[in-house]
């Protein structure tokens, strides 16, 4: 019995290992110095699918076709700065890790210290609030402690008016 479980195991082994295969590594260009532009242009460009990866570091397979693209754009003798406006003509200034400050990107800029100083300010106006509200609570008179007492001894005592 043990020997057929072995026999078993090693087949399903060996069908499920067939099937993973090691895909092969991206072809680099001929050239390295093109290699060296393509990684510095690409590190500036975010990754479409991914959008917390450059597109040098990701392994979609948009990033891959992004940087293919890249590289015959470089091999067309395209300068850094014509391939960025291609790629920002092609998809917006959300491809760029730093987009250029202007008017459609005024809110990426600026955005989140706004939305600090916004929250900052809400906290302080409730602090101030709640410091007025406890500050305008008066103490208990005689008559209300001894109220509050009954109540708190017997809770079954109807509230005087």
């Amino acid at each position: 019995m043990n020997r057929w479980l072995l026999i078993v195991f090693l087949a399903l082994t060996g069908v499920a290992g067939s099937s993973l295969q090691a895909r092969e590594a991206a072809l680099l260009a001929a050239d390295e110095a093109t290699e060296k532009r393509l990684v510095a242009i690409s590190s500036e460009l975010r990754c479409l699918v991914c959008q917390n990866e450059s597109l040098s570091g990701s392994n979609a397979e948009l990033a891959n076709d992004l940087r293919r693209e890249i590289r015959s754009l470089i091999r067309d003798g395209r300068s850094d700065a014509e391939i960025m406006e291609f790629m920002v003509s092609r998809y917006g200034d959300f491809v760029r890790y730093r987009p250029p400050l202007k008017g459609t990107t005024v809110l990426l800029w600026f955005g989140p210290g706004l939305l600090f100083v916004a929250a900052l300010g809400a906290l302080l106006l409730h602090l101030r609030r709640r410091e007025r509200t406890l500050r305008d609570q008066r103490p208990l008179n005689a008559d209300e402690t001894r109220r509050a007492e009954a109540l708190l001894h017997d809770p079954d005592a109807p509230p005087r008016p």
